[in-house]
């Protein structure tokens, strides 16, 4: 592998702190040196002897690559919505260097051969490609998959996502299996009993849009439930089970978190950046903006919900509840979404969109510093999901980790424009959407995968 230099940077590093002007050495896929010093050019000399590729990273931010612990890339069985070849361009796009795969594909990617497939280098992937295969046999809720012949083949967790686990007894078991692997169960906290045939969330806008709503309570009751499971297990056993919570988008639900883990549960969850930057009033559209009423762009599952759920979102990131912000991309093409509001399919696109979405919400309209936003994308992912462990040593710059790294301007205001994307999917909330940090390099094991 070549080498490259990024000179002239600011270097953040969440993991460590770090928040200086540094040159930044790669070389085999590793980062050399990172080079704090008030003198930039000193590793000049040394780049040029190895032939290195100089990038200029001057006025930009060098960040660790972030690493999304939620994505869909619709491979194998879906491919005219996404392939694992185009979901990772448009994560490299995005600042993305790692992805965390979800398993809700056709076939569900649930024993060992499909989870090869889906890290496998022939998929042509752009960006590192993770997976937690479903936790139970065909996601159905039934019988657990094989957990530990899939984390021999690189599991990170176990979740069915998309289909909550809703039986107490076969959740219990998999907390409990999952423990003795030291690996999460990441739970779609949905009691789907109380949502069905809903669309968008409960309230005052689903009522004068005539449909039908789901409560806060499915959310909230089935991540309660798993708490207590988590307490039960505790209380019998030596061991102790990770349970981590997706998309969360009440303010119920976070206040269960917030007390589990004051009580040294583990308990850990992520929260998307659609769900601080839209309230459900975005699906009853706006004249003043050419917005359309019912526009499945801004149909999900969890659903946009009233400004109060957000604003406790956006609390709960401010005072460290949320670990981390993964983005739930889930592409569906045109025709899938060009329908009814109540037929179109749950789902939005947003890797290209989560860093600069973030940072303007959280950073620049609510103060949050660069480096805390940075870190819920970053180091928080690599550490909540324990990839280090795993040999997976991302979401940092020093010497010796993976050169998985972004390089972005932080101060770039733009819109993004949903027809640049490198997805094979538009559907999306955020086209014209203004963001804050426009990304300029993205490298992927010490190579450059994305030149603005």
């Amino acid at each position: 592998m070549s080498a490259i230099l990024l000179r002239g940077g600011r270097v953040i590093d969440p993991a460590s702190g770090a928040n200086d002007f540094a040159d930044v050495l790669l070389e085999n896929g590793l980062i050399r040196e990172v080079n704090f010093t008030a003198q930039s050019g000193e590793l000049d000399a040394f780049a040029a002897d190895m032939g290195a590729e100089v990038l200029d990273c001057t006025g930009c931010v060098v960040a660790p690559g972030i690493i999304d612990a939620h994505v869909h890339l619709r491979e194998p069985g879906q491919t005219h919505k996404e392939t694992i070849a185009t979901g990772t361009l448009a994560a490299v796009a995005g600042g993305v260097t790692t992805v965390v795969a979800m398993p809700n594909t056709t076939p569900v990617t649930d024993s060992v051969a499909l989870l090869e497939f889906v890290q496998s280098v022939q998929r042509d992937p752009s960006a590192r490609v993770l997976a937690m295969p479903a936790a139970t046999v065909g996601s159905m809720g039934g019988e657990l998959t094989d957990y530990a012949a899939l984390a021999a083949a690189g599991a990170v967790g176990f979740t069915d996502d998309g289909k909550p686990v809703l039986a107490d007894e076969v959740m219990k078991q998999a907390l409990l299996e999952a423990a003795k692997l030291g690996l999460p169960i990441s739970q779609h906290a949905e009691d789907t009993r109380m949502t069905v045939g809903a669309s968008m969330n409960f309230g005052p806008v689903a009522f004068r849009l005539g449909l039908r709503g789901m409560p806060i309570e499915a959310e909230s009751s089935i991540v309660e439930r798993d708490i207590r499971l988590l307490e039960e297990i505790e209380r019998e056993t030596k061991l102790r089970p990770h349970l981590h919570v997706q998309h969360v988008s009440t303010a119920k639900a976070l206040a269960a978190i917030r007390d589990a883990k004051s009580r040294g549960l583990h308990v850990t969850c992520e929260v998307a950046p659609h769900h601080i930057a839209f309230t459900d009033e975005a699906i009853a559209g706006d004249p003043a903006q050419r917005s359309r009423r019912y526009d499945t762009h801004f149909k999900m599952n969890p659903p946009l919900r009233s400004r109060a759920e957000v604003d406790a979102c956006i609390a709960a990131v401010l005072d460290g509840t949320v670990d981390i912000i993964a983005t739930d991309h889930a592409p569906h093409a045109h025709h899938e979404k060009n329908v009814e509001f109540e037929r179109a399919p749950n789902g939005i696109t947003g890797l290209e969109t989560s860093l600069g979405a973030s940072l303007r919400i959280l950073h620049r309209e609510h103060g949050m510093r660069l480096v805390d936003v940075l870190a819920l994308m970053t180091s928080a992912p690599a550490e909540k999901l324990h990839l280090r462990r795993m040999g997976h040593d991302v979401g940092r710059i020093q010497t010796d980790a993976f050169a998985d790294v972004m390089v972005f301007d932080a101060a770039a205001e733009w819109n993004y424009d949903v027809r640049t994307t490198r997805s094979k999917s538009r559907n999306t909330p955020f086209d014209g959407a203004p963001m804050l940090g426009k990304v300029k390099f993205t490298l992927v094991k010490g190579e450059v995968k994305y030149r603005a």
